[in-house]
Order: structure tokens, then sequence, then C-alpha cells
């Protein structure tokens, strides 16, 4: 799943090593990748490839990356599994997106169809609420779990997928080039404006014992944001290609639809309520403490770069 370039420790800079995912919520992260902006702070950031999602998640559980932006699900449930993590800052908002193929516009006629999606994601969180209230089960389709988001929006296309939970930019990419696609939801049918899809978490002891290097990762993410903001057409031909399989077209279609957003204090008690469908789902035993989110070196960052977080577009109401 992880589809940018391993990038090599640079001389005289420490690195934090980072697993990701594909989507546009991934996009402060990439472009700060891309940049390296964190180096301004002393500190190198080195991708850690790996081949699915599923791995790029176990990696973060397991401590052979120490930070990443993951589904909030995901953190979640390792955390709820023993994983010393903290979520310590957003990563991106709405651009989750359900597309079925021609003809399938109802929740009914869904049943035995196959799902496309991701275990213990946000896309797989997604449909299960979608269908609750639809009124039928995830258990009344075939679910099919995939290893990474171009594989699936590949499987789709070739008709081996009724239906698919992805995200941006592929969701747009998928509706442009089906003839006849039909989106089911977008995600703000069931949470509204502004939910949360993605979130930076890190290793517990990276917290207590490189607090610096975190906030340099966060500070170099909030970088990124203002410059996409600021000028996305500058941006975009960075990161389509390399870490986005999509076309420039549908990427700025989409660029939009799903902003990476490093401020994710007002979502705390969203992020916190969805454990109730990963329970449902046999994800999780219990509700997590409120603990398990701490935004305090994100506050810290907007603290010291006051200038920075001012010029953001996408700010917490926090």
């Amino acid at each position: 799943m992880a589809i940018g370039p391993s990038l090599s420790l640079a001389q005289g800079a420490a690195a934090l090593k980072s697993s990701h995912g594909t989507g546009f919520c991934n996009l402060n992260l990439f472009l700060a990748h891309a940049l390296q902006l964190s180096k301004r702070d002393g500190v190198g950031l080195d991708f850690v490839n790996a081949p699915t999602f599923a791995e790029q998640v176990t990696f973060l559980g397991i401590g052979q990356t120490n930070i990443g932006v993951l589904p909030y699900t995901s953190a979640l449930s390792l955390i709820d599994g023993g994983a010393p993590l903290k979520i310590v800052a957003g990563g991106g908002v709405e651009g989750c997106v359900l597309v079925a193929r021609p003809g399938l516009d109802t929740a009914q006629k869904l049943r035995g169809k196959t799902l496309g999606t991701f275990q213990l994601d946000t896309l797989e969180v997604l449909p299960y609420d979608w269908l609750k209230k639809q009124g039928v089960s995830l258990r009344d389709v075939t679910v099919r779990y995939m290893g990474s988001t171009p594989e699936a929006a590949e499987a789709f296309r070739a008709g081996a997928l009724d239906w698919i939970a992805t995200i941006e930019p592929y969701g747009t990419a998928l509706l442009n080039d089906v003839p006849g696609a039909v989106k089911l939801s977008d995600g703000t049918d069931l949470y509204g404006k502004g939910y949360t899809d993605c979130v930076l978490c890190a290793r517990t002891e990276v917290v207590e014992r490189n607090p610096q290097g975190v906030k340099a990762i966060i500070k170099a993410m909030m970088m990124a944001q203002a410059m996409f903001e600021k000028s996305p057409e500058d941006a975009l031909p960075k990161l389509v290609g390399t870490y986005y399989k999509t076309s420039m077209e549908n990427a700025r279609l989409a660029s939009n639809k799903q902003p990476s957003v490093v401020d994710a204090r007002n979502q705390t008690d969203f992020i916190l309520s969805r454990v109730q469908s990963l329970i449902e789902m046999g994800y999780a035993k219990k509700a997590p403490d409120r603990s398990v989110i701490d935004w305090t070196l994100l506050e810290q960052v907007i603290a010291e770069s006051p200038d920075l977080y001012k010029s953001l577009k996408w700010k917490s109401a926090a």
C-alpha cells in the first residue's frame, strides 16, 4: 500500500520511520516527505514501504515504524489490542466514498453483491454504518478484503467488484471513468460535514522520548497543508504519479473532497464515539479512555508557530 519512494537517511538528520496510506488524507505527510520539510527542525522523514494495507497498520502496531497516518478506526483497534500508540494530530477529513456499478443504487440491491474494502479501516466501517442505516446487514453482502487502494480500484473497473469503499482521489476517478457508476455515500450523510477519516499516530515511547521529533513532523505537515491550500497546482505535480496513481485531472477534481487537515481537535468526540461500530464488528472490546488522544504536541506547535497556523484555511473549532 505504501507507494511513495523510500528515502535514505540524510547525513546529520535524525529520522522518524513512518507508515502511510494512499488517500488524500495522507497529502500533508506525502508533501512533507517529498520536500523533507521536517529537516528544517533537524528531523528526517523516512517512509517504510508496506505492500498491503494490513501490513501498514501492523508495522506501526509492532514498532517497525514509529509514526504514521492511518484510519482512526485502525488506530482505535490497535490501541484496544494493547499497542502503545497515541493519536497526536489529524490526517484528513471526509473523502470516504461508496461507489457501485450501474443500477446498484439502493442498499437492497446490494444483497449478495461483492464489496471491495479494507479490514479495520474507515472504509469497512462506512459500508457497515451505511447498510445498517438502510436496514441491511454487512453479513448480507460478500466482503472481499483488498491489498491496496489502486488494486481495489482496478478490480472495480474490471467488473470484479460490484461496489467499493474507497477514498479520494480514487472515488472521483471511478465515478469519472466507469460509465454509469453510482455514488452511494460520501460519508457526510452519516457523519456530517468535516468528519475525520485518518489521524497521525505515534508510538507512546516516541512521544515520551522524542517529543521534538514528533513536533517536527506535525509542523512539517502543517507547512505542507499551508502550501497546498495556497497553491494546489504547484503541489500536485510533486505528488501525482509518485504518491497517487491517478491522472492529474482526477487529482484536481478530488483534491477538495478530502482535505488533509492537521488540527483535528474538534473531532475528539467523533473519533471516540465511532468505537461503538468497531465493538459491534468485533474489532474492539471496550470504549477507549479519552487519554488515547493527546493533542499536547499539536497545541505546542500551534503556539510556537502562530503565523503558520493563522495561514491555514482548515482549522479546528476547539
